[in-house]
């Protein structure tokens, strides 16, 4: 008989580079929920074994095991802890707000991160035989196009502040940040970005941010 899920355990399935973990321990953090991790070493196709397709069949990190519950998807995962853990919140209170904040988010969530994660860099190394200077073009290309258009929301829409909406961080600010650190492996000029790398330093003097980074991770380093 299968035993029922222990509701105590909060374990985060993850990596520490990956940028959707990196996301979720910045959710975690300024939630004040303590949580275990569990690192699983993608370029070693560690996700992919049987124990962890059993648990997330995608094969992807990271998986939120919490309240009894597995959850998967990043956001999917911020959004719950948000509705659960209520203070301090990650969505505004109007519908209008929190559709700013959720449509912020996504930009950086599901129209840039998708083109530049590892198993697409990898495909386009290995089966595409593109050269490292290529695949380095393709991952600036994608985060230019983000962070321009980022940059004019954020100096044009009302609800900036000095956070991306308002002066505490939000949904949008926990997806952002991991995007801007991966720019700086990617060497990519950040100086067309003054509003982004002025939100960047703020939130980096949180604890909750800083103490998320990847290189702050107990698996920092691991291939």
């Amino acid at each position: 008989m299968r035993s029922e899920p222990d509701r105590a355990r909060r374990v985060l399935h993850g990596y520490f580079r990956s940028s959707a973990s990196y996301r979720v321990r910045i959710a975690l953090n300024l939630k004040g929920v303590p949580f275990e991790q569990v690192n699983y070493r993608l370029r070693r196709g560690e996700q992919r074994s049987a124990a962890f397709l059993a648990m997330n069949p995608q094969g992807l990190v990271p998986t939120l095991e919490i309240d009894g519950l597995v959850l998967t998807e990043s956001l999917a995962i911020i959004e719950y802890l948000d509705e659960a853990y209520p203070n301090p919140p990650l969505l505004p209170a109007s519908p209008a707000e929190r559709a700013r904040v959720r449509s912020l988010a996504q930009v950086v969530a599901c129209d840039m991160h998708p083109l530049n994660n590892l198993r697409i860099l990898a495909y386009l190394r290995g089966e595409c035989g593109l050269s490292e200077d290529v695949v380095r073009t393709w991952y600036n290309h994608w985060l230019m196009e983000g962070f321009s258009a980022l940059e004019a929301r954020l100096g044009a829409e009302p609800g900036s502040g000095a956070f991306i909406h308002g002066d505490t961080p939000t949904m949008a600010d926990v997806a952002l940040i991991p995007q801007v650190a991966n720019a700086a492996i990617f060497e990519l000029d950040m100086s067309p970005y003054p509003i982004i790398r002025r939100i960047f330093a703020t939130a980096m003097a949180l604890p909750a941010f800083s103490s998320a980074q990847p290189a702050q991770q107990p698996d920092a380093g691991a291939v």
